[in-house]
């Protein structure tokens, strides 16, 4: 990851830089690291969320459809 910093401007640097990491899940990703996961607990939390992403999927299909 390259953030370029223009005219010693470096608070819009570091902008650019936390807006690239949040983009890429990085924070999520070590907000889960923080603390060991079980797989069972690994295995309940993406299935809540893929249940998540169906429910909004048939909300907009359900609205497109109307």
């Amino acid at each position: 990851m390259l953030i370029t910093v223009r005219d010693n401007n470096v608070d819009q640097a570091l902008r650019a830089l936390k807006k690239k990491l949040q983009r890429e899940g990085v924070y999520r990703e070590m907000k889960l690291r923080r603390h060991y996961e079980k797989p069972s607990e690994k295995r309940a939390r993406e299935h809540a969320a893929a249940v998540s992403r169906a429910r909004k999927a048939d909300r907009k299909r359900q609205e497109r459809d109307r």
